[in-house]
């Protein structure tokens, strides 16, 4: 049996699992062993950690299916999930680190470099607050983004270097902060850490290794398979696409079984109304589209990758901008079901209520806001000065 077919045989009990995580703000032990127990959460991690080592589009297909049963569980089987992949491109101390006495464990992660990297002899002094990681309850580390002073590219230019830094669980703590309207099962509480030693070889300088294709990164000494060497920035934003697509095929589902039954002020049936036929047929036309736009970047980067080929910045802005601008339409024509869904979907317990929430709360995500993508790829076919943006 497929995990897919399992998720579908689970549906039930993971629907349930998902109401008790939105009242508990975090995932429940039960919700999170069954994701492990299936293989999501280690999905792409490499095989000689006992990892899936799957297909791309495989660890996605998945991912979407759970987030359209449990959505806070499909968003952090998502983001969680991507990250064993990461941790691959590591040193080989590094994943020793974290997976020599239990290959099981996991990270979470924040990558907006919004605490304090100090490069010292040997490493590096971190402090601050990071928001927003997913999970974290579950993990036993956490990956944050930061600047570690410049790194030269060449031709006297300097840019930041920023990089991913791996801490441990007893280098930080965890802000129960997460009180959200949308997606509250997901327990995205902030991390906060306190003048931690980290030392050099957890540190992954994104400008050094995932724009150098001369300089590949340290991980793949150990973990050579095509698998980890997708381009990073699309990578990461694939693993957000499928949970928010799957999330909004769910609520596309709940929608139309909601106007069905529904009854017009003119004593019909709203399933008879030629606007709202209308408004369900453009809905799904964005949503399709926007899934096979998913597929289309998935496949694209893995046929790369299996080539030998260095995706150039042009192409992987058309790739971001396809999937960011794909799932902020579904959330336009999610906006404008909810404009004609029933004025009881204000109450919380509706079932619309939550989804919607869910769908908004999952597009404020900084690597879902298309708009940086598409001025870089417009720009580009202009011939015209890009903005400088993570591609």
């Amino acid at each position: 049996m497929s995990v897919v077919q399992e998720l579908r045989r689970l549906e039930p009990g993971l629907r349930r699992g998902e109401d008790e995580a939105t009242a508990r703000r975090s995932l429940t032990n039960d919700t999170w062993q069954l994701m492990q127990d299936l293989g999501i959460i280690r999905g792409l991690q490499p095989k000689r950690w006992g990892g899936g080592e799957l297909p791309l589009r495989e660890q996605l297909t998945n991912v979407y299916e759970l987030a359209r049963i449990a959505p806070a569980a499909g968003w952090v089987a998502g983001v969680v999930g991507s990250h064993p992949w990461q941790i691959a491109l590591f040193p080989e101390e590094a994943q020793q680190e974290l997976w020599g006495d239990n290959p099981a464990h996991v990270n979470s992660s924040s990558y907006a470099p919004t605490g304090k990297v100090e490069v010292v002899s040997g490493g590096y002094r971190v402090s601050g607050r990071w928001s927003f990681s997913s999970g974290g309850d579950h993990c036993q580390a956490v990956i944050l983004g930061g600047i570690a002073g410049g790194f030269d590219i060449g031709g006297g230019v300097e840019i930041p270097n920023y990089g991913s830094i791996l801490l441990l669980k007893d280098q930080y703590r965890i802000d129960d902060n997460w009180f959200t309207a949308g997606l509250s099962g997901t327990g995205s509480k902030d991390i906060v850490v306190e003048d931690a030693f980290v030392p050099e070889h957890r540190f992954l300088s994104h400008p050094r290794y995932e724009y150098n294709p001369a300089n590949p990164a340290p991980g793949l000494a150990t973990n050579p398979s095509n698998l980890y060497r997708l381009p990073w920035a699309v990578m990461f934003n694939l693993v957000l696409v499928a949970p928010v697509l799957g999330l909004t095929r769910r609520f596309l589902d709940d929608w139309t079984a909601e106007t069905i039954d529904r009854r017009s002020n003119w004593g019909g049936f709203l399933r008879d109304d030629a606007l709202m036929q209308m408004h369900l047929a453009d809905a799904e036309w964005v949503h399709d589209a926007a899934v096979k736009k998913m597929f289309e970047a998935i496949d694209t980067i893995t046929a790369a990758a299996e080539a030998g080929v260095f995706l150039d910045r042009v192409e992987r802005a058309r790739l971001r901008w396809n999937i960011t601008k794909s799932c902020q339409e579904v959330g336009q024509q999610i906006n404008k079901l909810i404009r004609v869904s029933s004025g009881r979907t204000a109450f919380v317990d509706h079932p619309l209520h939550k989804l919607f929430q869910d769908v908004t709360a999952a597009l404020g995500h900084a690597f879902l806001v298309s708009d940086a993508v598409g001025q870089y790829y417009g720009a580009s076919l202009l011939n015209s000065k890009a903005p400088e943006v993570m591609l």
